[in-house]
């Protein structure tokens, strides 16, 4: 990088700083407004702030490793997800806004009542903020650092730091996004997002388009592709005999691995801007931005790119090969001064967009759920601010400490996330059954946790593990078909075994009380038949009509896959594709909007 590129990335840190300095006194004012910003974000930056959100600096890298390994039609392990996304949409978003919760913990003790309720938000607002988010920061923080290694980044940090000049480079920068993250709160997070998402955005576009211009457009990629032998990497679907994705493994992620992790009914990231959203129907077109945002858009420049590096860098996939490393390598290969710099800013926004809401997401749980809950529920406004702030730095030593300590975050990350596999459909349950309990929930989470235990077995040798070694090889042994399936098999053990637990737990236990039954119905008046009895002992009517959400969330499906099928059957002439997205897309569009109408007008009618 010469100086041209770093005065770019300077000049992009700076406004950064600025932007989050200035809404620092705005973000200050109460808790509120420090974490769900005075519950006045409009739609568009809201939905802007949720992409930015899931946008880091691996994801590029992540994209291309993919369709290197697995073409196009590998990247179902996280289209899949646009199922519950965007039945986030039409099911949750109003939901969620109605229940006015500062964080996704505080549901707990509306929904549930008891000890075993501020046992569970307990819990979960400690697991959430301190090993998953310190992992997840570290994660990112490591995941930065071969980006930073590739471009040569952390030549400039002086070596009188000591440790790994790389990784200190990233931890800076981390550093840098604490100042604004935790002085303006969720106002300053939000607004840089909104200017680091579409300057990500545009590094992406910038790498793809002078990449396919290098190898003679996209028609020439297409043909080096198939000539290569990589016909197989242009799938949309994994059904072709050559297909490097199982059609096992495809039926999982779409039938199975959406509604049973952890973030089901929407995540604590996005359910603190749907929380923030000036009212129900800003938070539901926010969620609707961000499905076209994350799907639609951002899709195809990645995979353009992972193509192109197939072209480019066939070496990749070779053993010792690394096609994750071949983004940053096109960047430094292909891209001139200054425009190098604005790509590298542009993945430095990545990393700062997601860093910046781990930081004050990870402080709410904190500041609202454990030290306003159980240590200080007469806190003044701007204590709680200062225990955010506070909260946020020690989060980021935490997770700077485990990028400098730990070898395999990796591993350690994917295990956090199995553990959160289980409890996906009791968190969807909850809103529309009055018999699920706290006790449930709480079973859920053990048996994904216990189930996660059990099928990380097989993936270690114990032979030198002592006295124990013997006992352990052989439930390794018999679990090791289950590891052997791959996803299919752990999704589908991890989500019904789990269901069988909680299901148990739930029948043994009594039900919760009914005046806490009426409190929830009333507050956040779900549909469906699960709450008849409410509905009868309150005599208020549901604001929700379940049955045109759901045709609402099967029509929105059609819309999102299939414009992201024929934006990328036109950019890799697949023009079959192209046609039948287009035709899906119009025809669910219009079906959908009808059934919008007929809803809001019915919920009108029961205000």
């Amino acid at each position: 990088m010469g100086a041209l590129d770093w005065a770019v990335v300077g000049i992009y840190l700076v406004i950064s700083l600025l932007l989050g300095l200035y809404l620092s006194r705005r973000g200050s004012a109460s808790l509120a407004e420090f974490f769900v910003s005075g519950r006045s974000l409009p739609w568009w930056l809201a939905g802007t702030s949720m992409a930015a959100t899931t946008f880091s600096i691996d994801t590029p890298l992540y994209v291309s490793g993919v369709v290197a390994r697995q073409g196009v039609a590998g990247n179902w392990q996280w289209w899949s997800f646009a199922i519950g996304h965007v039945l986030l949409v039409y099911v949750f978003a109003r939901l969620w806004r109605r229940a006015e919760v500062i964080t996704d913990a505080e549901l707990t003790e509306i929904r549930y009542g008891g000890r075993p309720a501020a046992l569970l938000r307990a819990v979960r607002a400690f697991i959430f903020a301190v090993p998953i988010n310190v992992i997840a920061m570290g994660y990112a923080m490591l995941a930065a650092r071969k980006v930073v290694v590739e471009l040569g980044v952390g030549e400039v940090i002086p070596p009188g730091l000591g440790g790994d000049p790389d990784l200190w480079a990233v931890i800076l920068i981390a550093a840098f996004t604490l100042l604004y993250a935790g002085l303006a709160g969720l106002w300053g997070v939000v607004a840089t997002d909104f200017f680091q998402f579409f300057l990500g955005l545009l590094g992406a576009v910038v790498v793809a388009v002078i990449a396919v211009v290098d190898v003679g457009g996209l028609g020439v990629m297409r043909d080096r592709l198939v000539a290569a032998g990589y016909a197989d990497r242009l799938d949309f679907l994994p059904f072709g005999d050559a297909a490097q994705l199982t059609v096992g493994t495809f039926l999982a992620y779409i039938g199975i691995q959406w509604w049973a992790f952890r973030r089901s009914d929407g995540g604590g990231e996005f359910i603190q801007r749907l929380s923030a959203s000036k009212d129900e129907g800003e938070a539901e077109r926010a969620a609707w931005f961000f499905n076209i945002l994350n799907y639609v858009i951002r899709t195809w420049p990645w995979v353009v790119v992972g193509l192109v590096a197939l072209v480019l860098y066939p070496d990749a996939l070779e053993p010792g090969g690394d096609p994750e490393a071949s983004y940053p390598r096109l960047m430094l290969e292909y891209l001139p001064a200054g425009l190098l710099g604005l790509v590298v800013a542009s993945l430095i926004a990545a990393f700062m967009s997601t860093v910046s809401t781990q930081i004050n997401w990870g402080a709410s749980y904190i500041a609202n759920d454990l030290y306003r809950r159980f240590v200080h529920p007469e806190a003044t406004q701007r204590e709680l601010v200062w225990v955010g702030r506070i909260s946020s730095f020690v989060l980021v030593v935490l997770a700077a400490w485990v990028a400098f300590h730990a070898q395999s975050v990796g591993t350690i990350f994917t295990f956090m996330i199995a553990i959160g596999t289980g409890p996906g459909a009791v968190l969807i349950l909850r809103w529309f059954w009055w018999r699920i309990n706290a006790w449930a929930e709480i079973a859920a989470m053990l048996a994904g946790l216990g189930i996660a235990l059990l099928l990380y077995i097989p993936t270690i040798d114990w032979s030198g593990a002592g006295p124990i070694a013997g006992p352990l090889t052989a439930v390794a042994d018999l679990l090791q078909p289950i590891a052997s399936a791959g996803p299919a098999g752990v999704l589908t053990v991890t989500a019904f075994g789990t269901a069988v637990v909680w299901l148990t737990v739930m029948f043994l236990t009594p039900p919760e009380p009914d005046a806490i039954l009426d409190g929830f119905y009333l507050r956040a008046r779900p549909g469906g038949p699960g709450w008849r009895r409410q509905r009868e002992r309150t005599g208020v009517k549901p604001l929700q009509d379940l049955s045109i959400d759901l045709w609402s969330t099967f029509f929105g499906i059609g819309v999102i896959y299939g414009a992201m099928f024929a934006v990328g059957g036109a950019l890799l002439s697949r023009w079959g594709i192209m046609a039948v997205g287009a035709a899906i897309a119009a025809a669910a569009t219009v079906l959908l909007r009808r059934i919008r109408h007929r809803g809001a007008i019915i919920r009108e009618a029961r205000r």
